[in-house]
């Protein structure tokens, strides 16, 4: 028999559901895997316009779905990036994102960056996660 803390847990955000029926991320035990999260904006309906933006909305659901996953971001262990231009000058607007969700340069995920032309719905960049949760005090 399962322990409880075995079965797997949906996560699913306000203003982020899939119209398939599947959720942000999943859960099991201590372990968080995220499916893609991009720059989707409630508000609009739609992938919001301009990169900067959609890094802006991507690093805040990221920061939801991890809290929401019962953890912070201090427990993401890797996030990867599909990116439709994978240039240098890109990825470091990406940057200001990523020291603000993680700030200890000690202290942060690994990242890997992938250029697609793949991406659709007007998207410029999507990630997603691993997480270790770390057990309650």
């Amino acid at each position: 028999m399962r322990k409880s803390d075995d079965i797997r847990q949906s996560i699913y955000i306000d203003g982020m559901r899939h119209k398939n029926p599947v959720p942000v991320a999943s859960r099991i035990g201590q372990m968080v895997y995220s499916g893609g999260i991009h720059g989707y904006d409630p508000d609009l309906g739609r992938t919001a316009d301009g990169f900067p933006r959609q890094c802006e909305l991507m690093f805040r659901h990221v920061h939801d779905t991890i809290i929401a996953a019962g953890g912070t971001p201090d427990d993401i262990i890797k996030m990867t990036l599909w990116m439709h231009d994978r240039s240098h000058e890109t990825r470091a607007l990406i940057n200001p994102y990523w020291e603000a969700l993680f700030p200890d340069p000690q202290s942060r995920p690994t990242r890997h960056a992938l250029q697609t032309s793949e991406l659709g719905s007007g998207m410029l960049i999507q990630c997603d996660f691993i997480a270790i949760l770390r057990p309650e005090a």
